[in-house]
């Protein structure tokens, strides 16, 4: 038995051990009932939380940044690019539709104003047993499929088993510590567990979208398609042109219209998401007005492109909105699985050539900050020297961990932004050099006189012009790379497939890491296809870490691991980081009304609202008001 187990059990007598020998050689005493003593009860809760009690209580009525009273009605058109083939989001294969998850509800849902908790939705109450080895979910009888037929736990039961069978992989790394679901009745499901170590899994599971086993049945779940799906959620797809265009309409007689989780929200009668070849062509038609709302990614595009005649006549409305998201970590990843990046002294190398200083003061007009930790934004990011929490975690791996990691702080390579960054040049040859590839006629070539050549992968032209000055930066040291841009969704069928050399990938954290962290970077997912370990990490001490973190007990071991987690990770350079910003930006034609108050953890645009008489206000070619 593990020590965690031990810790778990307290005094609790363990089958086979001496104490129960003893205890069941000892006399009664003669009062004692017979048979043995009744299970304690599980607790009953309205919301799961990681991070203490929850804020809100069990007859709130709703959450406390919307507008109970907001109008119903009007449109949103939002922007997607690329295209789709499927209305099916949770399968490998097919590019899913924008928005599709919108027509499903899931067991429970998270506020977006903590930082780790889900109050009840489709399931009204979970019960939890005192040995953490499970979790009950007691389903809503007034939960509804759009067909008017009741969710039951068979449906739970069943989107459970084909998510993880017929799923995308995440699932499978996500819920693998689930030994067994059981509909016990139509509106109850218990979920058992191998082991009770894994302390988020009955949240996760909590976030689980249920679907319907009646609407599936005969159908192949694993293949992409455009039949429209029966639904539960708010919405239902209204219509779409495939490749072009999806359209939402909201349900009127939605089951969950009035609950605490919904009153307020999902507001919008029509929501329609238009597709575009790229972030260019997307911005001229906000401008043009067919596109009412857009969140901003591009500082260039924030700094300089808003100065028009909408913007001035406040017509088109612009803000910048705070959060407190941990903001993971976006970089430039090496493909493990490529001979060239196998080597730490490449990577690290390759590190020292991005001048993000300079980038930061000429692309990005000053408005980001460098990102360094995959826990950026959060308590979580490793800092400074390992603390005493830290080294009781790491020092287990000392010797097969490089020194300077217990003895040096890991710090981002910095330059003087003057882009000439002579300094980490002259280190970055000496770390190849030492790694076997040397400069003959201007070319980087190893022993076997190969040229050190890549290619960098892009989803879109965004990110060529931050490609482009890094590939100025590696030819000086006589490393030949390329760009090379492709639509969506060539793009994810090539990162599903590992089949790249470096490329812009990002890695999205909360406030509560746990079993996801297995996807991101375990030896097991570098061998599957469509997993999120796209770097191809295999790593007995990263393996070792992420399973400490999963099991982590309380709060404050959870930050050590998970910071122990993040300076091995740094350590590896297995990614170029990149920046983060901490500010949504968002621009809007002037339709709508919106809450005084935005969630801290999330962008919560569904309790927004189009205003009636603004609306009106507006010419009906918008076009005009340039």
């Amino acid at each position: 038995m593990r020590r965690r187990h031990l810790m778990a059990s307290g005094l609790a007598l363990v089958p086979g051990s001496m104490l129960t020998r003893a205890w069941a050689q000892a006399p009664a005493p003669p009062s004692a009932p017979a048979g043995p003593a009744p299970a304690e009860a599980p607790r009953r809760t309205h919301a799961l939380s990681l991070l203490g009690e929850p804020a809100l209580p069990a007859d709130f009525k709703h959450w406390p940044w919307v507008n109970p009273d907001a109008p119903k009605g009007g449109s949103m058109t939002l922007t997607a690019l690329g295209s789709f083939d499927s209305f099916n989001p949770y399968i490998l294969r097919g590019t899913p539709g924008v928005g599709t998850t919108l027509i499903y509800d899931t067991l429970m849902v998270p506020s977006g104003d903590e930082a780790s908790t889900e109050y009840g939705h489709i399931a009204t109450m979970a019960e939890l047993p005192r040995d953490g080895r499970g979790v009950t979910f007691i389903l809503n009888e007034k939960a509804r499929w759009h067909d008017g037929r009741p969710i039951t736990a068979g449906d739970v039961v069943w989107t459970f088993n084909t998510l993880r069978q017929s799923g995308r992989p995440f699932y499978r790394a996500y819920w693998g510590d689930v030994a067994e679901v059981v509909a016990e009745g139509d509106h109850r499901v218990a979920f058992r567990f191998s082991g009770n170590e894994n302390r988020e899994l009955a949240q996760i599971l909590g976030q689980m979208p249920v679907l319907p086993q009646h609407w599936w049945a005969g159908k192949d779940f694993a293949q992409p398609g455009l039949e429209v799906p029966l639904g539960s959620g708010a919405y239902r797809i209204d219509g779409f042109e495939p490749g072009r265009s999806i359209t939402y309409r909201r349900v009127e007689d939605y089951w969950a219209r009035d609950l605490p989780t919904r009153k307020g929200t999902h507001n919008v009668d029509v929501m329609r998401y238009e597709y575009y070849r790229d972030t260019t062509v997307a911005l001229e038609a906000f401008k043009a007005g067919q596109i009412d709302l857009r969140t901003e990614n591009v500082a260039k595009d924030w700094a300089t492109a808003y100065d028009f005649p909408a913007v001035r006549s406040g017509r088109v409305k612009r803000e910048e909105i705070r959060h407190e998201l941990p903001t993971g970590m976006q970089g430039f990843a090496m493909n493990l699985r490529r001979p060239m990046f196998q080597d730490v002294r490449v990577r690290e190398a390759l590190g020292l050539m991005f001048d993000f200083e300079w980038m930061n003061a000429n692309l990005f007009y000053g408005s980001y900050t460098r990102t360094t930790s995959y826990f950026s934004n959060s308590e979580l990011a490793a800092t400074g020297l390992p603390s005493e929490g830290e080294l009781m975690v790491l020092s287990a791996f000392r010797g097969r961990l490089p020194e300077s990691l217990f003895t040096s702080e890991f710090r981002v390579p910095a330059s003087d932004g003057s882009n000439s960054n002579r300094e980490n040049a002259r280190r970055a040859l000496t770390l190849l050099r030492e790694a076997g590839w040397t400069v003959k006629e201007r070319r980087l070539v190893n022993d076997r006189n190969e040229p050190f050549s890549f290619e960098i992968l892009m989803n879109g032209p965004t990110f060529e012009r931050v490609a482009l000055p890094y590939i100025q930066a590696l030819q000086r040291l006589g490393i030949e790379a390329r760009p090379r841009t492709v639509d969506p969704a060539q793009y994810q069928v090539r990162m599903d497939s590992f089949d790249y050399d470096m490329t812009t990938e990002v890695f999205p954290q909360s406030l509560s890491p746990g079993n996801e962290q297995r996807d991101f970077w375990s030896s097991a997912k570098a061998k599957e296809p469509g997993s999120r370990n796209t770097i191809g990490i295999s790593d007995p001490i990263v393996d070792a870490l992420v399973e400490l973190v999963v099991s982590a007990p309380d709060r404050q071991a959870l930050i050590d691991r998970t910071r122990a987690l993040d300076r091995v990770l740094l350590w590896g350079h297995y990614v170029i980081p990149h920046w983060h910003s901490r500010f949504f930006r968002l621009a809007w034609w002037d339709k709508f009304g919106h809450p005084e108050k935005n969630p801290r953890y999330a962008l919560d645009i569904q309790s927004w609202w189009v205003d009636p008489a603004r609306d009106r206000a507006l010419p009906a070619d918008r076009s005009t008001a340039n």
